[in-house]
């Protein structure tokens, strides 16, 4: 059953939506980029939500500061990073101690700046890190990630050789799935992307 929560983070507060499921491992799935219309309700991170919840998982989905009824303004991803913290902290705070991290596009890029800065999580999911649109430099390191997918050579903002080659400068070894005649936007693919993580969850 979903519900509507409010995550506080500073003097901001975040709206959410929770799925309760039974076992007590919970997952956070982040939208893409706000001033390109990303929100919670994109059909990415729905689906990835979908998928997450089948294997058992509590979702939680939340829109980044200034996004939807969430207080607050953009701040060019440093805000946001925060955003992600006080997501897990409402989440350890609930009982939920085997915390999971996923994002699609700029979700995953803030994602994958909490985790180079150190968390405590069992998982990081990325779905096509902008590596086109956003720069990855910064990144020094990504443990903790267990799955990466991207479209294939139609996907500019995250075109697979790019993304292999932040793979290998991390020097980490995650299941690397590309999706051949993919586009960025997942057009006509939710259900293969939808299968990946499915998979890799079971």
């Amino acid at each position: 059953m979903a519900s509507n929560i409010i995550i506080e983070c500073g003097n901001i507060n975040l709206e959410g939506v929770l799925h309760k499921n039974s076992r007590q491992k919970a997952v956070i799935i982040c939208h893409p980029h706000p001033l390109y219309g990303g929100n919670m309700d994109n059909q990415v991170v729905v689906t990835i939500a979908e998928a997450f919840f089948e294997k058992g998982f509590t979702t939680l989905k939340f829109n980044f500061r200034g996004t939807g009824n969430s207080t607050g303004m953009f701040d060019n991803g440093n805000g946001e990073q925060e955003d992600i913290r006080a997501a897990m902290t409402w989440l350890t705070k609930n009982n939920y101690q085997k915390i999971y991290l996923a994002g699609y596009s700029f979700g995953a890029r803030m994602n994958a700046a909490v985790v180079s800065r150190g968390c405590e999580i069992e998982d990081h999911i990325m779905v096509s890190p902008p590596a086109g649109f956003m720069s990855f430099e910064e990144i020094a390191n990504m443990p903790s990630t267990g799955l990466i997918v991207t479209g294939g050579d139609d996907d500019e903002i995250a075109p697979a050789a790019l993304v292999q080659k932040h793979i290998d400068r991390w020097q980490i070894d995650p299941q690397y799935e590309i999706i051949k005649g993919c586009d960025h936007f997942y057009s006509g693919c939710l259900d293969r992307l939808k299968a990946i993580l499915t998979e890799y969850l079971s």
